[in-house]
């Protein structure tokens, strides 16, 4: 099995990440892209909304696509989200999947600060979705990481969680920046308003 994995907070899960997963899969021929919210992430501070409710809303923006799975993985284990201790345990699962970690252009430059990259690149590949203004400079990654980073476009989309919740905290509408079962809960529960 050939699995893309979109890790984040999804605070909220939008469009644009839907978009990046679909690219993804299309170019590489994934089998599934495996959506998995993060606990606490090691270097973001969140808006306030549970992790079970970011998990929630990723089900909710999947729940149409065959291909498209989330995973509480991270969630369940609680605690500081760290990704290589998130791969090696879906390696011990699945030792046999072939495993692509998909992050936005912006992030593969801050990749050689991750936690354990050199273990971590190791147990997988990265797929760098191309995004609005963004740039990728794979010379300058250390030669081990240049070599398990792929490329991938995908239209540009300029949406990001933090203007959605500066919309919403603004009163203005998020509606066709998020799909409409994730719309539904957002303005329902009333989250992100001020």
């Amino acid at each position: 099995m050939k699995a893309g994995i979109m890790g984040g907070t999804f605070d909220p899960i939008h469009m644009g990440h839907l978009m990046a997963a679909e690219s993804a899969r299309e170019a590489y021929g994934l089998d599934e892209v495996w959506f998995m919210p993060s606990h606490t992430p090691p270097h973001k501070v969140l808006a306030g909304v549970t992790a079970e409710m970011r998990y929630e809303m990723t089900c909710l923006a999947i729940s149409s696509h065959p291909d498209f799975k989330a995973l509480d993985l991270e969630i369940r284990r609680e605690g500081v989200s760290y990704t290589i201790d998130t791969i090696s345990a879906l390696k011990q699962q699945q030792p046999n999947s072939e495993l692509y970690f998909i992050i936005g252009a912006d992030m593969v430059n801050y990749l050689p600060k991750w936690h354990r990259i050199e273990e971590l690149s190791g147990l997988l590949s990265f797929i760098g979705v191309n995004r609005p203004g963004s740039r990728l400079e794979l010379e300058l990654l250390p030669e081990f990481l240049s070599q398990r980073v792929h490329l991938c476009d995908m239209p540009m989309m300029d949406i990001s969680s933090t203007v959605i919740r500066e919309r919403m905290a603004a009163g203005k509408s998020i509606r066709y920046m998020v799909p409409e079962p994730v719309y539904d809960y957002i303005t329902r529960s009333g989250i992100y308003r001020v």
